[in-house]
């Protein structure tokens, strides 16, 4: 008798471990590319340099990577409602000469922080209201309205490179919590609230089911053209943010427009899990794909390979996640 219940319990736990292990094996699958780069590069680094592996250098890499990671999570938001903003690159280069051109050095402290927030919200304002009700295409849309807060930059400035930045605002960069920057600390709490927003308020729902399906989301009367603004909107804040802990990390500010700025956002959207109406990264993966890329290009600075090295090896990770994500299209 205690045989038999040995042998019974014996193929029944066969089958419950096999399925454990397939769910566990699909979850690993299942997870965006940004994880699968970070843990690769991990496990190179002791054989490139052993400061790679230095926990202070990461604390150094994490707060290089804040003012990116506020930006991804901007892009992240309008790219779950199949738009995009390219107007990162305006934001930053405008509240970066702002504050550095001396403009603002008659008035309070808080209206030097508070500055790049209040362009950044309009800038978002303005792209949400072209996107969502005028029904101009993202792209141009947004690429406009950096080209035109870029060219007034070249206007104020007529060229010339601006002054320093106030050393008080650096403190959010390097000022810090057992070494954690404030500027990170900023990040980790703006991606803990999007988060919560995404997983309990409603403008989670409206943002995944205009994401999947826009025209099916205004049938069954989800306010599409609202949704859209609202998340330009948010972007835009986001994206002021994240200029406002930039200027933090400068210490001479400039005139170059920077256009990297969105092409690593992009990438780094993407890279973790978020494309145009699909979001499977979560706030969580876009958080490591900006890791990822941090750790990448510190990597390729230890190797000597200059910017056009990095942006060949950048586009290279992008192609790559855009086959994988189409391989697991292709296989639902």
């Amino acid at each position: 008798m205690d045989l038999s219940m040995t042998t019974t319990d014996a193929k029944i736990e066969t089958p419950s471990r096999t399925l454990t292990a397939r769910r566990i094996l699909s979850w690993v699958l299942g997870l965006p590319p940004a994880y699968y780069v970070l843990a690769i590069l991990i496990a190179v680094a002791p054989a490139v340099s052993a400061t790679l592996i230095n926990p202070n250098y990461w604390f150094v890499i994490l707060k290089q990577s804040a003012p990116l990671g506020i930006a991804v999570l901007a892009q992240s938001l309008v790219m779950r409602v199949r738009s995009i903003d390219l107007s990162v690159s305006g934001v930053f280069a405008f509240s970066i000469y702002l504050a550095s051109s001396g403009l603002l050095n008659s008035y309070p402290p808080f209206v030097t922080v508070l500055m790049p927030i209040v362009i950044g919200l309009a800038v978002g304002l303005i792209n949400g209201a072209l996107v969502a009700y005028v029904r101009a295409s993202a792209v141009i849309a947004t690429l406009s309205v950096s080209a035109i807060l870029i060219g007034i930059i070249q206007f104020m400035s007529s060229g010339r490179a601006p002054g320093s930045t106030p050393s008080w605002l650096r403190v959010l960069t390097s000022g810090n919590i057992y070494g954690l920057s404030y500027s990170v600390i900023v990040w980790i709490g703006i991606s803990v609230l999007v988060a919560l927003a995404f997983r309990f308020l409603i403008l989670g729902r409206y943002f995944r089911a205009v994401g999947d399906n826009p025209r099916a989301a205004e049938i069954t009367g989800i306010p599409l053209a609202r949704t859209i603004f609202v998340s330009h909107t948010l972007a835009g804040t986001l994206t002021g943010i994240a200029a406002l802990v930039q200027v933090s990390a400068l210490a001479v500010g400039t005139i170059k427009p920077g256009f990297d700025t969105f092409m690593n956002a992009l990438a780094a959207t993407i890279l973790g899990g978020v494309t145009f109406g699909v979001d499977r990264g979560g706030v969580a993966g876009p958080f490591v794909a900006v890791v990822a890329f941090s750790f990448l290009f510190a990597m390729l600075t230890v190797f000597g390979i200059q910017e056009p090295g990095k942006l060949i090896v950048q586009g290279g990770i992008i192609a790559l996640a855009a086959i994988i994500y189409g391989a697991r299209v292709g296989r639902v």
